[in-house]
């Protein structure tokens, strides 16, 4: 499942360069927090064992996405589609 930023986000720029994806961007919607776009978001299956942003977020607000539920074949699919292109 992709990782979603809550909005307890303090907008401290840590998780952003973390992401092999890019998938972690500014909310360019006034929020002034990052979002996550679920479509390159892997948990970082292909690259690590567990997702950056989160072990490296400093008030834990990236969870889980229940909207979002894929198996980690399925990332793993998702990360060598991002990467063909």
């Amino acid at each position: 499942m992709a990782l979603k930023i809550t909005s307890e986000c303090i907008n401290c720029d840590i998780c952003e360069p973390e992401c092999p994806n890019e998938a972690i961007s500014y909310d360019q919607k006034g929020q002034k927090t990052y979002v996550i776009d679920p479509s390159l978001c892997t948990e970082c299956v292909g690259f690590y064992d567990e997702p950056t942003c989160d072990k490296v977020c400093p008030i834990d607000c990236i969870i889980p996405d229940p909207d979002r539920i894929e198996t980690k074949e399925q990332l793993l699919q998702k990360h060598q589609n991002i990467w063909a292109q």
